[in-house]
């Protein structure tokens, strides 16, 4: 009771007129929910720079790639699309290299693709990386027996066709995959289907997709796009809650509205807002995805899962459109960081997400450049969450000020907390706004004992500063020094358009 009477009473410190300045923030103990180290997952689709020059160059995987990778814990990787997955025919990425088909990617600007990363590349580069492997099947132009088969190559311990086809490209051992999609963006580069239609297909090509022994297969509906929540409702109803542990659903944030998109760099303020209150429409969408939901699935056994997100921004000048390569600034980081709060919130329903993409396409987390490799304002967005991946999910109480610009508004303030293993506190805190600092006053869990282990903060003088090959540490995470703790009460103030990280032990 003494914590709720302290909150109400910054809560009435914050209503009295310090809405520019101050926020106020109730942490609660555990529910008992956990944030799923799957919400941080990466998506890796054979699109532009991703895998060729990006995750393999001259036939090798790129170590300096794997281990930014492995430096912010990456837990799963989804592949081989994306579009691409629908037009990806899996034996053609297998044996002999110099066997191998080359293909044209109508999906991803009519390039060849020679096959030189397939499957068992694939996974080397998911053992390398130390994740779990998230593999999107061909609904679109494959048929049930050829995913049937590829689940068999993939997962089967035993004497088959597939299994000694397995051994015969060199690993005997099952790969033990356990996330298949089938199908991706069905109502669109996969297919074109109307829901109805698409739940069939999946009843179908599912059926097909077994749990071999040792090897238990979570099967993942392709879900909707954006705010389509007639889709959801198709799929919950249509399709047996036995016969599927995952739903999709992608969005990617605009800047100007439904099909604008906007400059990765030198973009104004307006650029800024908007794109941020584009990404902040994350919650509803999950909100609204998961209500229904739980109308059939009350015990939450079924899985939203964010598979594709990000910010979608014109391509760089001089690149090949079709490649969606694209710069990454200080505001993709803001937007990543409130994504995440968002999914760790909702943890209850979301229980995987996949930014897309990994490396040199939309909001990458590195890019490359011959033997050069920077990482993005992102890829330190995900150094600072990483402890709340498989952490217990603290709820929040939370007052923000708002960020106004011109007749608008939008929070400017937004959080998650969770308890790990060993009894640290996480606490990640984002300030939007980019012309004011904003103290928030937090009432920390009763249960432990609290001091203040370290901070750190991602920052910059302009909204639309990057990292480049030239200067590829301008934006960074560096460590924090605005805070303070007094028994349960911690104090912080966030410098603007800033992501914080607070540990408590």
């Amino acid at each position: 009771m003494k914590r709720i009477a302290i909150f109400l009473l910054l809560t009435a410190f914050y209503k009295a007129g310090f809405a520019q300045e101050r926020a106020t923030m109730l942490v609660n103990d555990t529910t008992g929910q956990t944030i799923s180290r799957y919400i941080y997952g990466q998506f890796a689709e054979h699109l532009g720079r991703c895998i060729y020059d990006g995750f393999f160059r001259n036939g090798k995987i790129r170590p300096d790639v794997v281990d930014a990778m492995k430096e912010i814990k990456v837990p799963l990787l989804r592949w081989p699309g994306g579009c691409f997955a629908d037009n990806y025919h899996w034996q053609d990425g297998i044996g002999k290299k110099s066997k191998r088909p080359a293909i044209v990617n109508t999906q991803w600007g009519m390039v060849t693709d020679d096959n030189s990363f397939g499957t068992d590349e694939f996974m080397k580069l998911c053992s390398l990386i130390g994740c779990d492997p998230y593999v999107a099947g061909n609904v679109g132009t494959g048929t049930p027996a050829e995913m049937e088969s590829w689940v068999e190559y993939l997962n089967y311990d035993g004497p088959s066709a597939m299994a000694k086809l397995r051994a015969k490209n060199g690993h005997p051992e099952p790969y033990h995959v356990p996330f298949f999609g089938v199908g991706n963006e069905s109502w669109g580069c996969g297919g074109r289907m109307l829901p109805e239609e698409y739940a069939n297909k999946y009843r179908l090509y599912a059926n097909f997709c077994k749990s071999y022994p040792g090897s238990p297969l979570k099967r993942i509906v392709s879900g909707a796009q954006d705010d389509d929540y007639h889709w959801t409702e198709v799929m919950m109803t249509h399709i047996p809650p036995w016969e599927m542990q995952g739903i999709g659903v992608h969005y990617y944030t605009l800047v100007d509205g439904d099909e604008g998109k906007g400059p990765a760099t030198g973009f104004n303020e307006s650029q800024y807002f908007h794109a941020l209150q584009n990404a902040l429409k994350m919650d509803q969408i999950v909100s609204q995805h998961a209500a229904i939901m739980d109308k059939y699935d009350p015990q939450k056994r079924i899985w939203l899962i964010v598979d594709e997100w990000g910010i979608s921004l014109d391509p760089e000048q001089g690149t090949n459109p079709d490649f969606h390569y694209q710069q990454n600034s200080l505001r993709d980081a803001l937007i990543a960081a409130s994504t995440l709060n968002i999914f760790n919130n909702h943890c209850d329903r979301v229980k995987m997400a996949n930014l897309a993409q990994a490396v040199n396409v939309l909001q990458a987390l590195v890019l490359t450049q011959g033997d050069q490799m920077v990482k993005t304002p992102t890829w330190y967005v995900f150094d600072l969450y990483k402890g709340h991946q498989d952490a217990q999910w603290l709820p929040l109480n939370l007052q923000s000020p708002d960020y106004h610009f011109k007749n608008e508004s939008i929070p400017a303030v937004n959080a998650s907390a969770s308890m790990d293993k060993t009894g640290t506190v996480h606490i990640t805190i984002v300030n939007l706004d980019p012309q004011h600092s904003i103290k928030v006053q937090a009432i920390l869990p009763a249960a432990a004992q609290h001091k203040i282990a370290s901070g750190q903060v991602l920052t910059s003088a302009h909204f639309d500063d990057i990292n480049t090959f030239d200067e590829p540490l301008k934006v960074r995470n560096v460590p924090f020094n605005g805070g303070a703790i007094n028994g349960q009460q911690l104090s912080a103030v966030l410098p603007p358009q800033s992501v914080v990280l607070i540990e408590l032990k």
